[in-house]
């Protein structure tokens, strides 16, 4: 698969006038168009299926689709094919919060425990969130409780309904209102208020104000009771069929399936031409620059500057043209979409798809619609993508070598120096921009080789210094992306005594694993998500980029960073039974230390324990490489992954339980208390 970084991706237009759709335009011209750029992403992006649609002035005037909505019958995609749409989610539920203030039954500027009573957090901070809060992403909570949301056939509502329990015993990483950054447990809580307010279930509230109303045949959530096999078939590298079905169970954060002419369709709320649903000065609320109302990136060509809901309301480079452009894109694990609307000419343009990622849907998206408007007259040219000039060092001023020092994102650290003129740096934006030198061209900035990418420094107002990376990439064949951020925080050292530190030396490099997860969950695919890699900086006295408070305790310590390690977390260490745990996130993971390896005879059984939580077991020298059978109850089931983390067979998404174990891997089997599984091994 092409290398990507995981930035939305605009294209450079010019102002529209109000025509109607296709009224000017050759239609064949932008279906070629869509459909090649469909065919490079179903062909190069790991996307077995792929659908999009454009509504103009309310009517839709392109809808087409690309690639098979199952690969086994090679049936293809059609505009009735349902996916998906992640986070995108995530507007139903800031437009069904503004349909509450429309109704004066809310103010989005009282706090939220006026109307969520059982709301409260470990840090009196929390009495000054509001909705808005929330819908701008600038609440202070530290991010997203992910445990047991996503899961496969099942629509289990714990993780919503246990949300509030969880919050009781945290605290917040910032002041309510501070800054933004992205926060999912925000929407679920949006969802929660909604359903006080209003009386109904979310997905009852969904479907009667905004359904109903729309005509909304196919947007749904996992709570509703519809055709499964309408959804689009999702696929795992290392699986040969396809997945089972993907509940996303937190619903205002994720959770929403449709089509791409639906989701254009809601975009008519969102834009203001459905006053039916949602007031006009509601709409041009959501679109409010909310990103300027706090600590943020200087206002530079970007693609990501919240309002409330969508991720940008000045998307890069419409905005150099005049142009507001808003957009949201969303993923679950096997789902992604992608919204796009030019709210002032009525154009909106919805990308869903099954594997890939939002990014590429957003690039399409970008670069279809600016044919859409050439064809139409309203640009006169496509412009190129922006070139640079290999970078020219130049003396540095001697201040900067200050910068010199920890830095932290969430979950890493790195030490970073600046000498004679230089700086490396290793990987950046999720490993997309690669380990490399940057040198020092004036203007505080320091640039890589190629002028592409840009690093500076910024003090703000919080007294803190962040790293800020502004960067150019491209996607072969779907154009080129922008994005500024602050990807590291400078730390200030944290000394330790001896006791401590011998005590944290004793974890670094230590895994800790997941017991807590469902074993239908979605996450099982993902052991990164069940592995906690436990990595120490004693002499600075950090682990994992969270402050080290005490022998068994670390705090989070990283605040802005926006994109890469959004969510912080805690380290909170507890032994039972001589066997140490650690909590994450409301989780609890056991140390590697208390794993043992699976029983190496031909027959043995394993039983969930009374608490419910995860069996781990080690793949040793004398069972790797055998076959193992198991028999499993109907709740329950296991994975097996390669010494690289790799899932090697996961029996609840590819209902096969027969797999040879690989060398230095490891097994986890889950379900109900008390529940029993026979393991048979065959000798070598």
């Amino acid at each position: 698969m092409k290398k990507i970084t995981s930035v939305l991706v605009s294209a450079m237009l010019f102002a529209l006038p109000a025509t109607p759709a296709f009224a000017q335009m050759n239609e064949d011209t932008v279906k070629q168009k869509a459909q090649a750029l469909a065919s490079e992403i179903v062909s190069n992006y790991d996307v077995s299926g792929l659908q999009y649609a454009i509504m103009d002035h309310g009517s839709i005037v392109l809808s087409d689709s690309a690639g098979v909505y199952d690969k086994a019958t090679k049936k293809p995609v059609t505009k009735d094919t349902m996916f998906g749409i992640g986070s995108v989610s995530k507007m139903h539920v800031t437009a069904a919060t503004m349909m509450l203030a429309d109704s004066n039954k809310i103010d989005i500027d009282i706090p939220l425990n006026t109307y969520i009573k059982d709301f409260k957090m470990a840090d009196e901070r929390y009495k000054e969130i509001t909705p808005r809060m929330l819908m701008n992403h600038s609440s202070g909570l530290y991010g997203s409780h992910y445990g047991n949301s996503m899961f496969f056939d099942d629509n289990d509502t714990k993780n919503h309904d246990e949300l509030l329990v969880k919050l009781q015993s945290e605290v917040l990483k910032s002041d309510p209102g501070e800054y933004s950054v992205y926060c999912n447990d925000g929407f679920q809580l949006l969802e929660l208020l909604v359903e006080r307010v209003s009386g109904l279930s979310y997905t009852d509230f969904i479907e009667r104000y905004i359904g109903t109303p729309l005509n909304l045949d196919s947007t749904k959530t996992p709570l509703d009771s519809f055709d499964r096999e309408r959804l689009a078939k999702t696929y795992f590298p290392g699986i040969d069929q396809a997945l089972p079905v993907e509940n996303a169970n937190v619903l205002g954060t994720g959770g929403i399936y449709s089509t791409a002419e639906e989701v254009s369709k809601f975009a008519e709320v969102l834009i203001g031409n459905r006053t039916d649903i949602l007031s006009e000065k509601s709409a041009k609320a959501m679109q409010n620059h909310e990103y300027r109302n706090g600590i943020w990136v200087s206002e530079e060509t970007n693609t990501v500057n919240y309002g409330l809901g969508w991720d940008a309301v000045r998307l890069a480079p419409f905005s150099d043209y005049g142009i507001t452009a808003l957009s949201k894109g969303g993923d679950t694990v096997m789902y992604h979409a992608a919204l796009t609307a030019l709210p002032e000419h009525d154009i909106s343009m919805a990308v869903l798809s099954s594997g890939g990622s939002s990014v590429f849907n957003s690039a399409f998206a970008s670069n279809v619609l600016l044919e859409y408007l050439k064809d139409k007259g309203i640009i006169q040219d496509i412009l190129p993508d922006k070139t640079f000039d290999p970078s020219i060092k130049v003396d540095m001023p001697s201040e900067y070598l200050s910068y010199s020092g920890l830095y932290g994102s969430v979950d890493r650290t790195i030490n970073l120096e600046v000498k004679n003129g230089e700086i490396d740096l290793p990987a950046l934006q999720g490993g997309e921009i690669p380990s490399q030198t940057y040198v020092y061209t004036g203007n505080g900035q320091f640039k890589n080789k190629e002028g592409n990418v840009a690093i500076s420094f910024d003090l703000q107002k919080n007294g803190k210094t962040y790293l800020k990376v502004n960067a150019y990439t491209n996607l072969p064949g779907l154009g080129q992306t922008v994005t500024v951020m602050y990807e590291y925080q400078k730390l200030d050292p944290n000394p330790l005594n001896d006791t401590t530190k011998k005590v944290w030396e004793h974890r670094n490099g230590k895994s800790y694993y997941a017991l807590d997860e469902k074993i239908t969950s979605g996450f099982y695919l993902a052991s990164q998500v069940l592995n906690k890699k436990i990595s120490v900086d004693v002499e600075h006295g950090y682990a994992n980029a969270t402050k080290i408070v005490d022998e068994n305790q670390a705090v989070n310590a990283v605040e802005i960073p926006i994109m890469y390690g959004r969510d912080a977390f805690d380290l909170k260490f507890y032994t039972l039974n001589r066997t140490e745990y650690v909590m994450v996130n409301s989780q609890s993971y056991i140390s590697e230390d208390a794993i043992q390896p699976i029983y190496a005879g031909n027959s043995s059984i394993s039983s969930i324990p009374f608490n419910g939580q995860a069996v781990w077991y080690k793949i040793d020298e004398k069972s790797a490489n055998r076959a193992m059978t198991v028999e499993a109850p109907s709740s329950g089931g296991f994975a097996v992954y390669d010494g690289k983390g790799n899932v090697v067979n996961f029996s609840k998404a590819s209902n096969n339980h027969s797999v040879v174990l690989p060398e230095n891997g490891m097994i986890v089997f889950g379900g109900k208390a008390g529940d029993v599984f026979q393991i048979n091994l065959k000798a070598k």
